[in-house]
């Protein structure tokens, strides 16, 4: 089992940066594959994006490619999404999961974090 933390959301101004973390107690973190979601108010959930558990791959979704970046430290068991040129369009509530799986598919992932809340203005 593996419990997840998310930290770093906020507020920030369309076209700011904001870098989210992933943070796991557990070593175990290292065997999973990461992915990223985030659910705006009043829609369902979507894929942002995800890391095998190597960091070998990553893959984003097209929404945000070019803008966002995922990475991984398996020493510090935190994964990152560097969220660059915001828009008010990414204001959201974004979770990490773990899943044996890399996957953009999010019945895949195993464990969820608690979100951390990503708001951009114009």
């Amino acid at each position: 089992q593996v419990q997840l933390v998310e930290s770093g959301g906020g507020l920030v101004q369309a076209g700011g940066s904001l870098r989210l973390s992933c943070t796991a107690s557990e070593r175990s973190f290292s065997n999973y594959a990461i992915g990223w979601f985030r659910q705006a108010s009043g829609k369902e959930r979507e894929f942002v994006g995800a890391i095998h558990w190597d960091g070998g791959s990553t893959d984003v979704a097209d929404s945000v490619k070019g803008r966002f970046t995922i990475s991984r430290d398996n020493d510090k068991t935190t994964a990152y999404l560097r969220m660059n040129s915001l828009k008010p369009g990414d204001t959201a509530v974004y979770y990490c999961a773990a899943g044996r799986r890399y996957t953009e598919y999010s019945e895949h992932y195993n464990y969820w974090g608690q979100g951390t809340q990503v708001t951009v203005s114009s």
